[in-house]
């Protein structure tokens, strides 16, 4: 069975940190390309961090220096460490993987996890 399970949301202080994880089973993300996507409250939703099979990592100009994404290919999970967190990182963070072949195409999502930074 495919399915992404994410884990390490909550509520944190100002200027705090949490760590994201998103752990895959059903497929391998060391080839596909993983995202960190958020949805604000009457806000779109934004890719804030993306992580190629090769390993090349981007950032939103929003996150840049206080998020890194990350991935352990034996544990099959992709992380999202969050720093310096301000109350306008408040969202529901969702993990997507992503692959596309000569004939298919796979997306796969994660279920979704609040943070809350407020004090």
């Amino acid at each position: 069975q495919v399915q992404l399970v994410e884990s390490g949301g909550g509520l944190v202080q100002p200027g705090g940190s949490l760590t994201r994880s998103c752990a895959a089973s059903g497929f391998f993300v060391s080839i596909y390309t993983m995202r960190w996507y958020r949805q604000a409250p009457w806000k779109q939703s934004e890719l804030v961090a993306a992580i190629t099979g090769g390993g090349t990592i981007n950032y939103s100009d929003s996150v840049k220096g206080r998020l890194t994404i990350s991935r352990d290919n034996p544990k099959n999970t992709v992380y999202l460490q969050m720093n310096s967190l301000r109350p306008d990182d408040t969202a529901v963070y969702y993990c997507k993987g992503s692959r596309t072949t000569t004939f298919k195409e796979y997306e796969f999502w994660g279920q979704g996890t609040q943070v809350t930074v407020s004090s």
